[in-house]
């Protein structure tokens, strides 16, 4: 039996209100501002990028003059060895007066002739790995590349002149090997200032 007076359960609720559901945003859609970030990361990304590329070109110059200086100049002592044979044989050399060497017997100039060719070989070779031998002799006095062991009173030539080299210099590469062993001139008038340019004076 049903009850007149009562309402359908329907009529009596109230209306519900309408859902709105928010709109879908992809995952992967930009937040706000993402695009100034991302901008930022690259070009900090290709800075950093560059910074290596520049490190790695200076460490590739860096290491290719080692290698370069380690060639030239690792036989720095090994060359400042053989000098002394160098160093030898023009002693031998000049142990023969010139009057002996004009008088000489087909002996003793071909003993001669075979020292001098022993000699210029070994400078040769030495040359060859880029030892140099230098006579200054007549050029204005460098202690960079010579070492003045006397003062000769010569005014015919301006003071500071080298008149009379004692022992050759030899230079390997860019660098001293040995210093020339010269005899210096004062007296003279001055000479005059020469530009320095880094070179032994009367390299051969």
């Amino acid at each position: 039996m049903t009850d007149p007076d009562r309402q359908p359960e329907d009529a009596a609720a109230p209306a519900a209100e309408p859902v709105v559901s928010k709109p879908y945003v992809m995952p992967d859609d930009p937040e706000p501002g993402s695009v100034e970030t991302l901008q930022k990361e690259a070009a900090e990304a290709r800075d950093r990028m560059l910074r290596t590329l520049a490190e790695m070109e200076n460490l590739r110059k860096r290491t290719t003059k080692e290698v370069a200086d380690a060639k030239l100049y690792g036989i720095t002592g090994f060359a400042r060895d053989v000098l002394d044979i160098a160093d030898n044989l023009q002693r031998a050399l000049d142990a023969v007066p010139a009057e002996a060497r004009a008088t000489a017997d087909p002996g003793l100039t071909a003993l001669i002739e075979g020292v001098e060719l022993t000699e210029r070989s070994l400078l040769n070779a030495l040359e060859k790995h880029g030892v140099k031998k230098f006579d200054p002799q007549g050029q204005k006095f460098d202690p960079n590349f010579q070492q003045a062991m006397f003062e000769v009173p010569d005014p015919s030539v301006p003071a500071g002149t080298v008149v009379q080299v004692v022992q050759a210099g030899f230079t390997i590469g860019e660098r001293v090997l040995r210093p020339a062993l010269v005899g210096v001139a004062k007296g003279g008038a001055k000479a005059a200032p020469a530009a320095n340019n880094n070179e032994p004076n009367g390299a051969v």
